[in-house]
């Protein structure tokens, strides 16, 4: 595979603050592996998104090296990694644990940024307890970002219950009635709870870049200089 065949988005940053991502699933290992030379003639750092197991085994020896796999969230971290600039600001908060490889994958590209988040998960609403318990540390987070699968009830208790900024993320948990996430999907665009945004279904890494765009103006709108 030649060079030609791959044009990698290196100053996307500059433009909208948001460095691309490698999104693995539908490319073959030859064309990661031709991204990552790339990167590395560059000595810059990259995310890698849905890298499964497989997938990894069969990149070069030199970039697995390189790789900071994470198998829950199916996430990578490729050469050097900024240093943590903030912590505190975001919330991760998961119905389940069987929704915290999306959790995940929202916390490692936000770390991958450089901000820290705090990880909540298994609250769900079917035991209302847990999630009232954690409120307190939840409403300290300006932003928070839900994930829940099944009818995704979080979204619309959680939108009811902080003032935070609310980045809601369905997932596929689920079976039947659930139909892959899609119930989620809609049970959260028609939530009265107002002023959430929602994302993709198992999208942890757009509710994670969402946050960032957030953080970001309100940290422009402190200093407009």
């Amino acid at each position: 595979m030649s060079g030609n065949d791959i044009v990698f988005d290196f100053a996307r940053a500059d433009r909208i603050g948001l460095d691309e991502a490698v999104f693995c699933q539908m490319k073959s290992p030859a064309q990661i592996d031709a991204i990552l030379d790339g990167a590395a003639q560059r000595h810059a750092g990259l995310l890698l998104t849905r890298l499964d197991m497989d997938k990894l085994a069969a990149l070069s020896p030199a970039h697995r090296e390189r790789i900071d796999h994470c198998p829950v969230s199916q996430t990578a971290f490729f050469g050097p990694l900024r240093p943590v600039a903030s912590r505190g600001a975001v919330a991760i908060v998961a119905a389940g644990t069987s929704d915290a490889p999306v959790a995940r994958e929202a916390a490692r590209t936000l770390r991958h940024a450089g901000v820290e988040a705090s990880l909540i998960v298994d609250v769900g609403v079917a035991g209302l307890w847990r999630l009232t318990e954690r409120l307190n540390d939840i409403r300290r987070h300006p932003v928070v970002i839900g994930v829940a699968g099944m009818d995704a009830a979080l979204a619309s208790v959680l939108g009811g219950l902080v003032s935070s900024a609310m980045i809601c993320v369905p997932t596929s948990v689920g079976y039947g009635a659930a139909e892959s996430g899609r119930t989620a999907l809609n049970a959260m665009l028609a939530s009265c709870a107002p002023g959430i945004t929602v994302c993709n279904i198992d999208n942890g890494y757009g509710a994670a870049c969402a946050a960032l765009r957030i953080l970001a103006s309100a940290a422009r709108m402190r200093d407009p200089g």
